[in-house]
């Protein structure tokens, strides 16, 4: 059977470089504003210069064509630039981008690390991969962990995955993946400590990400039909279900708060705030700090005891379509 993938569409993010690029600052305020052609202008030189946050900016650009005709080919190539310099979401968006255009080989090994950071887009992809053994050796319990943890991050499509996978994965191996999946939990609030340690990139501020086209997951050729009703009995939303950890508790006096965003506007800051502590469950508990830096209004929540802390409270802001990164202040 024709394997069928989802076309996910990668969200809208603009990176904001450290305060000492003024003319980045200045190039993402022109964009939030909506001055796309300023906003260009301000980051192409920066960007040919060498700088990543620039590049990455420039990526985005050409991807959406704002300010520039749209031109996946181009925007690839300045994902690339900033990736080789440790820009992380350039490699989150290079990898997507990249399944998108087609060549679905070239990106998976950015998918992966991207999945291992936490990533539920390249988690959906790389578990459907392992499920249908395609592109990579197929291996139903990591598969099903992965399915389970994009679903856990909230992604529509991998929650649907699941409940196809029920019906053809047996019950022992999904009981790996669920064992699996805890696992993962833990070593994704590492790998994005970790990356977020190795990058000079402040946090972006991200726009709503369109919707989803909806996936289908089919069988692959050779999938066994459910065995018995020990399978059919146990469905995603029971025994089989991950189990979300919780947001990590405020520190009084905590050493690390969450950058949710860079604004030109307070007042557009105070509204993600609104939005996310509805959407986000725990965050009303943190407390709100808008660091005012010249121009530029800076989101931040805690404070928090440890980085540790502060990349789970990441994962679950980032799961509800906001960008996040840890700081020590």
């Amino acid at each position: 059977m024709k394997q069928i993938w989802g076309i996910l569409a990668a969200a809208t993010i603009v990176s904001l470089a450290p305060p000492a690029f003024a003319d980045v600052k200045a190039g993402v305020d022109a964009w939030q504003q909506g001055d796309y052609d300023k906003a260009v202008g301000a980051w192409r030189p920066l960007a040919q210069a060498g700088d990543p946050d620039a590049q990455f900016n420039m990526g985005q650009a050409y991807k959406l064509g704002r300010g520039v005709k749209a031109d996946m080919a181009v925007a690839l190539d300045w994902y690339r630039k900033a990736r080789a310099q440790g820009h992380i979401r350039a490699e989150d968006n290079l990898g997507l981008l990249m399944f998108q255009q087609g060549d679905r080989a070239g990106a998976l090994p950015y998918l992966q690390r991207s999945a291992a950071r936490g990533e539920p887009r390249a988690q959906y992809i790389v578990g459907t991969a392992l499920f249908n053994g395609d592109l990579a050796p197929k291996d139903w319990p990591r598969a099903y962990a992965l399915m389970n943890r994009a679903s856990a991050a909230g992604l529509a499509q991998a929650t649907a995955s699941l409940k196809q996978m029920d019906k053809y994965v047996p019950a022992e191996q999904r009981e790996q993946g669920l064992v699996m999946a805890r696992d993962m939990g833990s070593k994704e609030v590492t790998a994005l400590a970790d990356a977020n340690s190795r990058t000079s990139a402040t946090p972006v501020a991200r726009e709503g990400p369109p919707p989803l086209a909806t996936a289908t997951l089919p069988p692959p050729p050779d999938a066994e039909k459910p065995a018995s009703s020990k399978i059919s009995d146990r469905t995603a939303a029971g025994k089989t279900a991950v189990r979300t950890a919780e947001p990590p508790k405020a520190a009084k006096g905590g050493a690390w708060r969450v950058q949710l965003g860079a604004f030109s506007e307070e007042g557009r800051a105070q509204a993600l705030w609104s939005s996310l502590r509805g959407k986000v469950s725990g965050l009303s508990a943190y407390q709100l700090f808008l660091v005012k830096g010249g121009a530029v209004t800076r989101l931040q929540a805690g404070p928090l005891a440890s980085s540790a802390d502060a990349a789970r409270l990441c994962s679950a802001i980032k799961a509800a379509g906001a960008d996040c990164m840890p700081r020590k202040m």
